[in-house]
């Protein structure tokens, strides 16, 4: 009995390893179901596995994310996962129908490499293999452009082409950009025709713009402005913002207006003044200035930052801490011109953090404009350039909204004219709605000498005008801080068209925004 079992174990190893106990893997026992052809039966992983990993390293190098797809395959121990769930069902032809009508977004299919994926396709579902070993390449090459398919196709329609803080400079929203983690989610993804679906664009906004765009594309008019400046603003309606909440504030930049949204509602509208585009050769005129040195060389660039922050506090009778750019590039100047023109305009000198009593006397002729060793800082009150509101956010731009003492500016069709930050033209309306409180607004009324809407308080605000008033005790008008309701969120945006009332409104590229990122859409097109 002893001498029989010890027969029995080798035989049954030798068997083992030939395979005739071997199960079949997933992928063969659906392609042999779905074919009705048991040549599928004889899959082998080992075999299938060495295949796959020499196709991915020769493909690799020619995908987007090329570690990731290593990584993800890596984990699945090089498993035909895609074409496993997704070849018989059909959900693999509906990623390639997908990607045949991307056109409708405005890109080209072969930016998601319609072709190959269509051929590999055809060549697996001809069913015309006479050994299983034919199998393997195709089946290895599908599943790779596959999920190089579906990456790129996701990544594009559902984040956007373009990541706007890598290709502009003044680019401070933190958009949501597609990681390992989503990628990986993607690849690994239960049901694919719902994720196919789910990523389209949805919006009522970017359905008008698409309308408008393949109406173009019809006429044969790809050429034109408005077809680029249509394609442009439907992939900045894919970026990914943050959650704006159910109540923003947002400035447009090429229409000079600020909104304050509740949902699709608006609450309230006006105009606003935006930062100068920049000077026409910037880039080439920056790099003279950066060999130079010399502040005469140094190009204008006050364009305003595109930014995500939250509104947080209003400085009332603010003062203005002048900025060096504009100490050495204007100040500078009218003090040499006006000895008096400080004083004059109530902007104080700091000399090392201390107040130089008479500015009048300075030499100005004897310190260079690149070393000039004064800080300024314009006093509160009438002539202030920052009105008497101040509209403050965080940021790392020195960047906000403020009133202004030159009202006529509004009357301008074209508004980009400050030096960056954004003149509001109804300051004490924005106010009221920032702060949300009776008392509060009553308060801030009576600090700019307006009488409260409360009626009960007028006699606390006629002191306060006597205080103002009084010139035996000298009175010092001080900025006073309130803080909103509750933090606002804003946006400064930068939207060239849009859908309004059934029409599209097109407005000037005021700092050729547009031009950058069709430029850089193209190679998808």
């Amino acid at each position: 009995m002893k001498k029989s079992l010890f027969l029995i174990i080798p035989v049954c190893l030798m068997l083992h390893a030939c395979s005739w106990f071997k199960d079949t893997p997933e992928i063969g026992l659906k392609l042999a179901e779905h074919f009705d052809n048991k040549l599928y039966k004889q899959f082998d992983t080992v075999e299938y596995n060495v295949i796959f990993n020499r196709h991915l390293d020769s493909l690799g190098s020619n995908f987007s994310n090329p570690k990731l797809i290593r990584a993800y395959y890596k984990s699945i121990h090089s498993e035909p996962g895609l074409v496993t769930k997704y070849f018989v069902n059909g959900a693999l032809d509906t990623l390639k129908n997908y990607i045949s009508r991307s056109e409708q977004h405005g890109f080209n299919p072969e930016a998601f490499g319609y072709k190959k994926l269509k051929a590999l396709l055809e060549q697996l579902s001809a069913n015309k293999f006479k050994s299983i070993s034919e199998v393997y390449p195709v089946v290895a090459d599908l599943e790779l452009n596959a999920a190089e398919s579906l990456i790129r196709y996701n990544n594009i329609i559902y984040y956007g082409a373009l990541n706007p803080r890598k290709l502009l400079s003044r680019y401070y929203v933190p958009v949501k950009r597609p990681d390992s983690a989503s990628m990986t989610a993607v690849l690994a993804t239960g049901n694919l025709e719902k994720l196919l679906r789910d990523i389209q664009p949805a919006s009522e906004q970017y359905k008008v713009l698409q309308h408008a765009m393949l109406s173009y594309a019809q006429k044969g008019e790809k050429d034109t402005q408005a077809f680029k400046t249509v394609m442009v603003n439907m992939e900045r309606l894919r970026w990914k913002l943050p959650d704006l909440g159910e109540e923003h504030v947002e400035v447009n930049i090429p229409d000079f207006t600020l909104t304050w949204f509740s949902g699709q509602d608006t609450l309230s509208h006006m105009k606003v003044c935006v930062g100068g585009a920049r000077e026409k050769d910037y880039a080439e005129k920056i790099k003279l200035y950066l060999k130079s040195g010399n502040l005469d060389d140094k190009p204008k660039n006050h364009e305003t930052p595109i930014l995500y922050s939250k509104l947080n506090s209003i400085q009332v009778n603010p003062i203005w801490n002048i900025p060096v750019s504009i100490a050495r590039s204007e100040i500078y100047w009218q003090a040499i011109r006006d000895p008096y023109y400080l004083s004059n305009n109530n902007i104080k000198v700091y000399y090392k953090g201390q107040l130089v009593t008479d500015p009048d006397t300075i030499q100005w002729n004897k310190y260079p404009r690149e070393k000039l060793p004064f800080q300024f800082k314009q006093g509160s009150g009438e002539g202030n350039a920052l009105g008497k509101f101040k509209f403050i956010f965080d940021n790392g731009s020195s960047i906000y909204l403020h009133d202004t003492n030159n009202k006529s500016a509004f009357a301008r069709n074209n508004r980009a004219i400050s030096h960056g930050c954004v003149r509001v033209e109804k300051p004490l309306e924005f106010a009221e709605m920032l702060v949300k409180d009776k008392y509060q607004y009553d308060q801030l009324r009576m600090e700019v000498n307006l009488p409260p809407v409360d009626t009960t308080k007028m006699e606390l605000y006629r002191k306060k005008l006597a205080k103002k008033a009084d010139t035996l005790n000298i009175f010092q008008l001080k900025p006073k801080w309130f803080g909103t309701k509750k933090p606002v969120p804003l946006i400064i945006n930068y939207i060239t068209a849009w859908s309004q009332n059934g029409t599209i409104q097109f407005r000037p590229d005021v700092y050729g925004l547009d031009e950058t990122l069709y430029a850089a859409m193209k190679k998808f097109m």
